[in-house]
């Protein structure tokens, strides 16, 4: 097992408190933030929650047993509860955790990355449904400004094998990902998200209808819509290289194969291929794990696409595939990466005032609503992006793993 010496952990946990909460300014004091990690992520979890503390903040923790098959809660419940239990839903519980909490801290960790392998696709579907609810409470608070939220990764051997990594290879992609090594990681974040902005504001300023996605394993059309913008993670993942979008789902058009693999309800899917007309998926395929992936595309409007996203390899410093989608949609390496989300659009993407929008104006605008799934599926293949604007001129504006503008 590999440990975190002080000094790193401390800067770990000054990145995700100083900067990544409250969208890449840090927490105020008086903040109350919700800390939700597993035992095996303990000492990152201490560190976080000490600073939390160090900035005047409080602190509502959500400490849980680590996932293993012959240990974990939640393969027990799948295995043995009824409908009714795996559909539980504890609403004011939930209710009163959002209503209490300025922020959100999930530290990810698999202590065993296959902990729900063998179960049926359609229960772990169940129980993912019955937090729609909850997904719904966060949305309403983080359009109304009054919520922030944030991920980061803890290894474990489970991961770097999955991986084909050692755990001190897997470690030094996270250090290296998050500028740990830096002498201030917090100013070094807040340099990088400048660069990333400045990319963003360009293209906002480009008036984009509709992308051409053209390489040898995509071709693939993508209408942008009316009143989008671009966005950056802002904080929201560490790390996030990505500038991304969600765009009118319904002008989405052509196929797209994807070289990575992705995790759905415990479950590695690879060798995705989907094939869109009009928005909706007419056909998909799946090397590794079909079933898993006919699953998810069955819920309602999970078919659709939520978000496009592109990734400049010059900020990234992730060169490995990292078994989890916070890392691998943030790849840099050779080419970049361009990944694509089925389900539930995000719409602080919206130019105007989210909490002024209503649900039929959402609907109108094209912005998916799939509450129960927004799974990222990457690519790092090489790729050219070509932007047709408003003004009916065509610019490429992505070739070779980077952002071209001017």
């Amino acid at each position: 097992m590999v440990k975190l010496d002080e000094s790193l952990l401390k800067k770990y946990a000054q990145v995700m408190v100083q900067y990544a909460l409250n969208n890449g300014e840090g927490i105020n004091k008086g903040d109350t933030v919700f800390l939700v990690g597993q035992e095996c992520a303990k000492d990152l979890f201490m560190a976080i929650a000490k600073e939390i503390y160090l900035a005047g903040g409080n602190l509502i923790t959500h400490y849980q047993p680590d996932n293993v098959q012959d240990k974990s809660l939640t393969r027990f419940l799948l295995q043995n509860g009824s409908d009714e239990q795996i559909g539980f839903f504890a609403k004011p519980y939930w209710q009163g955790i959002v209503e209490a909490t300025d922020h959100i801290l999930f530290i990810i960790s698999e202590p065993d990355i296959h902990f729900l392998e063998g179960l049926p696709s359609s229960k772990i579907s169940m129980m993912n449904s019955a937090r729609a609810p909850y997904m719904k409470m966060r949305e309403k608070k983080e359009q109304e400004g009054k919520l922030s939220w944030s991920l980061c990764l803890y290894g474990t051997q489970s991961m770097a094998d999955e991986a084909g990594l050692s755990l001190e290879q897997y470690w030094d992609q996270i250090i290296e990902a998050c500028y740990l090594r830096e002498d201030d990681p917090v100013k070094k974040w807040k340099t990088v998200q400048k660069e990333i902005e400045d990319i963003k504001d360009k293209l906002d300023a480009l008036g984009i209808e509709k992308l051409h996605i053209k390489g040898d394993d995509v071709d693939l059309q993508v209408q942008i819509g009316e009143h989008r913008k671009w966005l950056s993670g802002g904080g929201k993942n560490i790390p996030s290289f990505e500038i991304f979008t969600s765009p009118d789902w319904r002008g989405t058009n052509g196929s797209i194969n994807f070289n990575q693999p992705l995790y759905y309800s415990g479950k590695r899917i690879s060798g995705v291929s989907l094939t869109f007309e009009n928005g909706i998926v007419v056909a998909s395929s799946a090397t590794e794990n079909e079933d898993a992936l006919k699953e998810m595309i069955s819920q309602e409007n999970a078919d659709k696409v939520g978000e496009f996203s592109l990734t400049d390899k010059r900020h990234s410093r992730i060169t490995n595939f990292m078994a989890t989608t916070l890392y691998d949609e943030n790849m840099g390496g050779a080419f970049g990466n361009t990944h694509i989300a089925l389900g539930n659009a995000y719409k602080d993407t919206y130019q105007g005032d989210m909490s002024a929008v209503t649900d039929e104006q959402w609907t109108e605008m094209g912005y998916n609503s799939c509450p129960k799934v927004h799974t990222d599926i990457i690519s790092t293949s090489n790729r050219t992006v070509t932007a047709r604007l408003r003004n009916n001129t065509e610019v490429i504006i992505y070739k070779d793993g980077q952002f071209i503008l001017d």
